[in-house]
């Protein structure tokens, strides 16, 4: 439910999605994983936005995984190796609330290689940002309020 969900709304609503996760309004388009393949990506719910020079990668979670630190920096070496000039932005967004360490680690670390992306965890997200665009209305449920039939009234 979760993973059809958010493809939809991240491809349908890339400029509240942008305006959310970088700051500022940006016209993006959806990049194929496809197009990036050394081998087939096997996510549940992943999609990348591309602009004239940045990719956005956004990875929703479910629940905590313990391969999510290396595949990040496999998706980030595989942009890179197709877009070597292009920034890129990471983010996994962790939708349902979780104990887990797993869900604040938000890097990978190998003898030699360190490499950095964003966490973002739905339940400590305040929801007034999410009801200022149409694309991010569906988050604020899953914000840190607790009185979900408020923020859906809203």
């Amino acid at each position: 439910m979760y993973d059809s969900t958010c493809k939809f709304i991240a491809a349908n609503f890339k400029r509240d999605v942008a305006t959310w996760l970088l700051g500022k309004p940006m016209e993006l388009t959806e990049l194929k994983p496809s197009e990036l393949s050394l081998e087939p990506i096997r996510a549940d719910s992943l999609i990348f936005l591309e602009s004239e020079d940045l990719v956005l990668h956004i990875e929703f979670q479910t629940d905590p995984d313990e391969d999510i630190p290396f595949r990040m920096l496999d998706y980030r070496l595989r942009v890179h190796r197709r877009y070597p000039d292009k920034e890129m932005h990471q983010v996994v967004i962790y939708l349902r609330p979780n104990r887990s360490s797993l869900v604040y680690q938000n890097v990978f670390e190998l003898s030699g290689t360190r490499h950095e992306f964003r966490i973002i965890r739905m339940w400590e997200m305040p929801y007034e940002p999410l009801l200022e665009a149409p694309g991010l209305l569906p988050f604020a449920v899953l914000s840190l309020e607790s009185d979900r039939e408020m923020v859906l009234e809203k």
